[in-house]
């Protein structure tokens, strides 16, 4: 194999020395003088602790030695560069580009890229202050109160994530509503609050023909012309794409189409005019904020020495933990309520970009890849599975992520989380052993039959890994770093594996199956259905 992974010099290295450790537990390393400031890192008021990670000071070594030999610095070179980094489309990912400065230039396929970015930002934010303002208004003269972003995946889970991040910074009396699944029942649930004549309709689908988007559009364009008439559709329909003739067809004026780009993936959209609701959302001086930051982490990423570059500290643990340590998932636990959407945002970003079977060169991969993410807000996890998190069998790592400033007035209760977010992480690396609970329970007079029966069912297993991530506070610049520290640690991620994070086939094959199954549902003889389908199709016929 071109690309083999297990025969890197440094990766056979790092299989021995976790031989070496695999009789550690945290609870002993965490002791260990010094370990802290050996494996934190701290930038732009962005702080990093990997030292609850079952590794040492040599582990993270040998470690750097793989990300030198897995070619790592050159291609971040070849990424910000404009190179084809995407061999499988053809295409460069410069998705970076969409938050960086206009100047200098930067070429691809002959085009300064960033000029165009620069344009099209410009007319995006230009309507969003305006609406924002009250100066653009519906086609009745009333002003625009609601927003309606239709979209799916990239489209929605982004937008979802940062308008919910950023609430202390909305324009006040202008809400956001979104429409994604195709099922019905959230297209119904917003035509139901909002009155035609005060809401604008985001389409964002570059090709403007995804199914489920497409369906939505044309069910929410059905609704308004019953309410306002076609010729209003012009005044209260904007469009993400670059599908020109649907949106002819539809009726996007074409003052309010905005412009998407081949070498930009829906994952790693956000920046771009994709983000026309949550630039109308918190304003354009927010938005640029956002842009800001994220631009921020990619010149750390850029310029920074591997030894304390964050995103490939983040990388490099979370492949020794994924290949060397044997986690199966990575828990995503914010401790701040406005991310609560941030889990679901980075399911997308890490699973779709990194979950490859093969490798750039295509030969099956003969180590695992991708990772499984989940999450919920830490103070709601803890009371529901984190039961299985601190007792039960899996094996997993977690990122511990809070602002340290409060996003609300309760202080003290931000104090709360802060508390819990230090003690979970602790105990998720200390444990609790069999003899502490004995000595517990002994200390509380229970007998020694009893002390006996119970403590068994008190020991925490512990050793497991997490990072905090600690921010100074949740605000638009350190909203964009964030996510731009994610979206590059999955490139590293990439790398280190060997794999091509830029496509995603896998979206594609059951997307065309459902055609073909739709189709056979509505035949009258539903020629093509698997059994179930069949049973399918008569509960329709019946409901």
């Amino acid at each position: 194999m071109a690309d083999d992974l297990l025969q890197a010099s440094a990766w056979k290295a790092l299989e021995r020395h976790a031989d070496d450790l695999s009789g550690s537990h945290l609870r002993d390393l965490l002791d260990q003088p010094g370990r802290f400031a050996a494996l934190s890192r701290q930038h732009d008021h962005c702080l990093l602790d990997f030292s609850r990670n079952r590794l040492t000071a040599d582990t993270l070594r040998l470690l750097l030695a793989l990300a030198s030999e897995r070619d790592v610095p050159r291609r971040v070179q070849a990424l910000f560069a404009g190179e084809v980094v995407n061999a499988t489309e053809n295409r460069p990912a410069q998705h970076m580009a969409l938050r960086a400065p206009a100047s200098p230039p930067l070429l691809v396929n002959g085009a300064d890229i960033r000029l165009e970015i620069e344009v099209e930002r410009e007319r995006m934010l230009a309507l969003a202050d305006a609406i924002g303002s009250g100066e653009y208004r519906g086609a009745s003269g009333a002003r625009i109160r609601h927003v309606v972003n239709i979209g799916i995946g990239g489209s929605d889970l982004g937008l979802v994530m940062a308008i919910e991040a950023l609430h202390e910074y909305r324009t006040p009396d202008l809400a956001i509503h979104y429409i994604s699944n195709v099922d019905g029942t959230q297209l119904a649930d917003v035509l139901a609050r909002v009155p035609a004549a005060e809401t604008l309709f985001i389409v964002c689908s570059k090709t403007f023909v995804t199914w489920e988007t497409a369906l939505n559009a044309n069910a929410a364009r059905t609704w308004f012309i019953g309410q306002l008439g076609e010729a209003a559709v012009t005044r209260h329909f904007v469009a993400v794409s670059v599908n020109a003739a649907a949106m002819d067809q539809f009726g996007i004026a074409l003052e309010h189409r905005f412009r998407m780009w081949d070498w930009v993936g829906g994952r790693y959209s956000l920046w771009s005019s994709i983000g026309l609701a949550i630039a109308i959302a918190v304003g354009s001086e927010h938005f640029r904020a956002l842009l800001a930051g994220g631009h921020a982490l990619d010149e750390h990423f850029r310029t920074a020495p591997l030894a304390d570059n964050l995103p490939v500290l983040m990388a490099l643990v979370a492949v020794w933990n994924q290949n060397l340590q044997g986690t199966t998932s990575q828990a995503i636990l914010p401790y701040v309520g406005r991310l609560h959407r941030f889990a679901a945002y980075l399911q997308q970003l890490e699973m779709e970009s990194n979950g490859k079977g093969v490798t750039r060169d295509g030969q099956p991969v003969r180590w695992s890849t991708g990772t499984v993410i989940w999450g919920e807000p830490g103070n709601n996890g803890q009371h529901s599975f984190f039961q299985l998190l601190h007792q039960g069998t899996a094996s997993f790592a977690a990122d511990f992520i809070a602002p340290v400033e409060g996003s609300s007035p309760y202080a003290d209760q931000h104090l709360v989380g802060l508390a819990n977010l230090l003690a979970q992480a602790e105990a998720f690396a200390r444990g609790y052993t069999l003899e502490a609970a004995q000595a517990e329970l002994t200390a509380r007079g229970k007998s020694p039959a009893e002390v006996a029966r119970l403590a068994p069912h008190k020991v925490h297993p512990g050793n497991h890994p997490s990072n905090i991530l600690l921010l100074r506070r949740l605000d638009p610049h350190s909203l964009g770093f964030l996510i731009a520290l994610y979206e590059q640690k999955v490139f590293v991620q990439s790398c280190l594996w060997g794999i091509n994070p830029f496509d995603q086939w896998g979206v594609e094959l059951g997307k065309g199956m459902a055609v073909g199954m739709h189709d056979a549902l509505q035949s009258p003889s539903g020629a093509g259905l698997p059994p179930i389908g069949h049973v399918v199709r008569q509960w329709a016929k019946d409901s």
